[in-house]
């Protein structure tokens, strides 16, 4: 089946909790506390495997996730880090965001390696909440959670040349006769299901990738058959071998197929019109001998007329894929016009950052009761950071606090968790009492 789009749903690892635990030794009765830390969740990691060139793996497996970090242990022992998940995509592929659809990267070029979610913090034992008025915390901080992102994946082949044109008018063929790419070669309606790349070496000339991209129907534009996916792969390519059967053999006019071609092009994305296009006019040995001298019938006389009415600046080359006629003209030509062409190959430019859309700060407080104890336990990063620059033990840094809490309407968040005046709030080791 050809798949070059896929959904999938990634997860980062947990942070692992801190542990609550004191020491318990012999002549020792009143040991301090000695919570390890929980370990680091694992991340998420995408990176390019020169073996691929489907998504079709992620075809059967649509949810992945990183380990979560081991909690902290008693005796200072920290948790394990979560092993890392590494997504292995062919080289081209672009990560969207999948609900709006911006790119999150593109694995091309130089990007062989993405870091696509960092795992959560562990958390800190209870060793880190000792005080000079509370030297026996019964607190730890808990890991920080698991990120998820809900992702696209697109396949875009990066090739110099893309061969375009009607199912069976020859591209496969070409293919197989310029490249070490061996195609399979059917006279099926859908002859390729998957862009199939090759190298082009040349004697005295600079080689290239051609990518046999699979053949167009009318209507792709708009979606008909698998036109959207075969028409993602033409972005890349810097020139577009029109490939069309001079011969008429599969009850085809040429001038039809270069009309109807161009129409999808342009339908899909006008900037694909604009790609330097040349016209093979290829099963030059199937024309009658008659055809070939009556102007009228010639084939290529035809397609040259046409193009001179249309965009004379197209060429057109007539050749045979089976026999070899003209192959060698055709193929030095497109190699002098990417010597002419900037070497750059496209690159999508990233829209979503998932650190900065997934920031802790979209959920900045979490309230949880604590079952055993009765106690709320209020989370969240900016608490954590105001409490490590203010004094709560002067009346000033106290103050603060409150001000903090009513600004920020932890005390309605208290209020709608069922928190009781005279009920017990903790935030990072410290304890209060709920009070209006």
């Amino acid at each position: 089946m050809f798949k070059d789009k896929a959904k999938i749903i990634v997860s980062s690892g947990k942070g692992g909790d801190g542990h609550v635990s004191f020491r318990r030794e012999k002549f020792v009765p009143a040991g301090g506390p000695d919570g390890g830390d929980g370990g680091d969740g694992g991340s998420v990691y995408l990176e390019v495997d020169e073996g691929l060139n489907t998504l079709v793996d992620f075809r059967h497996v649509r949810k992945y996730k990183a380990q979560n970090g081991e909690d902290g242990k008693q005796k200072r022992c920290a948790g394990k880090r979560g092993k890392d998940l590494v997504l292995k995509v062919p080289e081209g592929t672009v990560v969207r965001e999948l609900t709006t659809g911006k790119v999150i990267t593109d694995m091309s070029g130089e990007n062989r390696r993405f870091l696509l979610l960092k795992g959560g913090r562990g958390g800190n034992g209870n060793m880190h909440y000792a005080t000079s008025t509370m030297q026996a915390p019964k607190y730890a901080q808990p890991g920080q959670p698991a990120k998820t992102l809900e992702l696209l994946l697109e396949l875009k082949v990066i090739a110099d040349v893309g061969l375009v044109g009607f199912p069976n008018v020859g591209k496969s063929t070409l293919l197989s006769m310029v490249s070490n790419a061996r195609p399979k070669v059917a006279n099926y309606h859908f002859t390729t299901l998957t862009p199939i790349l090759g190298v082009v070496d040349l004697d005295g000339a600079g080689g290239f990738v051609m990518a046999d991209i699979p053949g167009l129907i009318e209507g792709a534009a708009e979606g008909l058959g698998l036109g959207h996916e075969f028409l993602a792969h033409i972005e890349r390519t810097k020139v577009l071998i029109h490939v069309v059967d001079a011969s008429g053999s599969e009850g085809r006019d040429p001038i039809e197929d270069i009309i109807a071609i161009n129409k999808e092009l342009a339908g899909y994305n006008v900037d694909l019109t604009k790609k330097r296009q040349i016209i093979a006019a290829n099963k030059m040995d199937l024309v009658p001998g008659e055809e070939m001298e009556d102007p009228e019938f010639n084939p290529v006389t035809r397609i040259r007329a046409y193009l001179d009415s249309t965009d004379p600046d197209v060429e057109i080359y007539p050749i045979s894929a089976a026999t070899g006629q003209g192959i060698r003209e055709l193929l030095y030509h497109v190699s002098d016009i990417l010597a002419s062409l900037p070497k750059e190959v496209r690159i999508y430019e990233q829209e979503f950052n998932p650190e900065e859309e997934l920031a802790d700060e979209d959920v900045p407080f979490t309230i949880e009761r604590d079952p055993k104890t009765g106690e709320y336990h209020v989370e969240g990063p900016r608490i954590e950071k105001m409490l490590g620059y203010t004094n709560l033990e002067t009346e000033k840094g106290f103050l603060f606090l409150q001000k903090f809490i009513e600004d920020n309407g932890i005390v309605k968040m208290l209020r709608d968790a069922g928190c009781k005046e005279g009920d017990t709030v903790r935030m990072y080791g410290h304890a209060f009492d709920f009070y209006e």
